[in-house]
């Protein structure tokens, strides 16, 4: 290129690589110095679409226009929509997660990903279940990618007895990873099914694992069970129970109940579905024996919390199994010095003590808890865990948030602090913190979870922290992506495409609201402004057999259009039926006039 004296030039130019050959380094294969022998070696997936480096920069070029464009397209569709800039801020940045060295999508197109990264590796090895459970980016942008996570841990992961491996180990079918099951990962699992089958309609898929979820649900009574989850089978967990916060509570919680009682109520409905009426009410009757339990025994009247005397030494010796990573069930759990459990929540006010709830809502599961006592819950956690200084705070763990920072605690104990607490007490979690403040948001605190999204944003403003890099065990820390669901909760976007259905009920700028959507084969954008209600699709398409709207219940609908044709409807209770479905195509809009 020669540029002459005045001469400005524009050169496009790529930066590509390939690095084709993937081998477990983190964790080998049996013990590969000694057996004297090479690693097993598998390939990625863009090995599958081009042969060398310079075939992707080609491949780049070449469609540099559309690439562009659609990009372009996506980015200022979300950023069109009317919510908080902290709000916008932790969604947008989050998503860079899913193009972080965090993840890696393996050569039968499997999606992979370690809970974060270090300098010069992954943290945490084999799409964790508990920590991948809040990423609610993936299912809704890349849903097909979210499905394949679960068709291997149905696959890979799943035991005879019905227990749930939570780390997948590489290559793929190699033997399972021999720790304890967890009870958030293993129910969050069934969690996601139901909620994937909500997002695809696609009933074949849930089929291909009904059994699995089966056998997953019911581990909880099975003899085989060591940890004797749910021994008594009477819809509460009372056993040893693995959990996110990489120890065991034991006894009865709100935190992990919910989630057992949240599988059986999407156990109960799947069941349904497939015709077996018998499995369907016996699930539903221990969703409702459980719950009942719940809401009489572990709510205190402000929170929930765990039921348990630390004192009580025989809880432990109960337990004869060893722990693989830290000794007996004695040597880990008993403090001698002072006579008392460790690791436990007890009388703490959790942040993920109505978690179950926060999920089902977002999936339309519907009440896990009593509706008023998660609202006081919720309030109790923005009283007593959120401190809008760290100065006077102590906290003795990893520090995330410090001087005048405010953020999200995960456990306070506003009386009765147990000697040894729950581990990660004291922290700050961005990932907590996003699903507690957009559960605040889903049940009407609306103020106090943007202030919540807000601090953890202030410490991520690009010149204390990177603002495309929260960390947790790791940089790039996947829970995170919690944060998409922000989207959800202010937009109320509510879906179930096995009935063609979706809906919109914004928590703010009600009468002038535009946002980013994402489900299942297309994106695109909604608005409300004034009298008209927009519904436009920018990529893929989406058939709809109805329509829901918060404006629809207090406005009269006069004409509903799809492009330049007019669309025959009934309207109940805010949600418009079609008289045939309707699929509405890239660049088309679904237009309703209001008076």
């Amino acid at each position: 290129i020669n540029i002459k004296s005045g001469e400005t030039r524009t050169v496009r130019f790529i930066t590509s690589w390939n690095f084709p050959n993937c081998i477990n380094y983190w964790n080998p294969e049996g013990d590969c110095k000694n057996e004297n022998r090479k690693p097993k070696i598998w390939n990625n997936y863009y090995k599958t679409l081009f042969s060398d480096s310079t075939e992707s920069a080609l491949y780049s070029l070449n469609n540099w226009e559309r690439l562009y464009r659609e990009t372009l397209r996506f980015k200022d569709t979300l950023f069109s929509s009317t919510m908080p800039p902290a709000v916008l801020d932790a969604i947008s940045a989050n998503i860079s997660i899913l193009k972080s060295p965090t993840v890696l999508r393996l050569e039968d197109g499997t999606f992979y990903g370690w809970e974060g990264c270090h300098p010069n590796s992954g943290c945490c090895e084999g799409s964790c279940t508990h920590v991948w459970n809040y990423a609610y980016a993936l299912p809704f942008l890349f849903p097909k990618l979210e499905r394949s996570m679960w068709d291997a841990d149905f696959k890979y992961n799943l035991g005879p007895d019905g227990s749930m491996s939570f780390r997948l180990q590489l290559p793929l079918g190699r033997e399972r990873w021999a720790f304890r099951p967890c009870v958030d990962g293993q129910y969050g699992g069934v969690m996601k099914a139901y909620r994937d089958w909500k997002l695809s309609g696609d009933n074949a898929w849930l089929k291909s694992h009904w059994e699995a979820i089966k056998k997953c649900i019911e581990f909880a009574w099975s003899e085989n069970n060591k940890d004797r989850w749910d021994r008594n089978k009477d819809g509460v967990l009372e056993g040893r129970q693995h959990h996110t916060l990489d120890m065991e509570l034991f006894g009865p919680n709100s935190w992990l109940t919910g989630f057992y009682l949240a599988a059986l109520k999407a156990g109960s409905e799947m069941a349904e579905h497939f015709g077996e009426a018998d499995r369907a009410k016996e699930y539903r009757a221990l969703f409702e024996k459980g719950k009942k339990w719940v809401d009489e025994n572990l709510f205190n009247g402000e929170y929930y919390h765990q039921r348990i005397d630390l004192k009580d030494k025989k809880i432990l010796e109960e337990y004869k199994e060893g722990d693989s990573m830290v000794g007996s069930t004695l040597q880990a759990y008993w403090s001698g010095e002072h006579h008392e459990i460790k690791y436990q929540v007890a009388e703490g006010c959790g942040i993920d003590q109505v978690l179950a709830q926060w999920h089902a809502n977002i999936s339309g599961l519907g009440k896990i808890y009593n509706k008023n006592q998660t609202q006081k819950a919720l309030r109790s956690i923005f009283k007593y865990n959120f401190k809008k200084s760290m100065q006077d705070f102590f906290n003795p763990c990893r520090v995330f948030c410090l001087n005048t920072e405010a953020g999200l605690i995960i456990c306070e104990y506003p009386k009765d602090k147990p000697a040894v607490p729950v581990p990660y007490a004291e922290e700050t979690m961005n990932g907590f913190e996003y699903q507690a403040a957009c559960h605040m948001i889903q049940e009407g605190m609306i103020s106090e979870g943007l202030e919540i999204v807000k601090a953890v944003r202030d410490r991520f403003d690009g010149e204390k922290r990177n603002p495309w890099n929260e960390f947790e065990c790791g940089s790039n820390y996947a829970r995170s992506m919690a944060s998409y669901a922000l989207l959800l909760a202010l937009s109320g976007f509510e879906f179930d495409m096995v009935k063609g259905h979706i809906g919109f009920s914004p928590k703010i700028n009600h009468d002038n609201f535009h946002c980013f959507w994402s489900l299942n084969t297309g994106w695109g954008s909604f608005e409300i402004q004034e009298n008209k209600i927009r519904f436009t699709v920018k990529w893929g398409h989406i058939c709809l057999s109805s329509f829901a709207c918060s404006v629809f219940k207090t406005k009269q609908i006069e004409t509903i259009t799809v492009g330049d044709e007019k669309v025959s409807f009934a309207v109940k209770d805010g949600c418009v039926r079609f008289e045939s479905a309707i699929d509405i195509k890239v660049n088309e809009a679904l237009c309703a006039i209001v008076k």
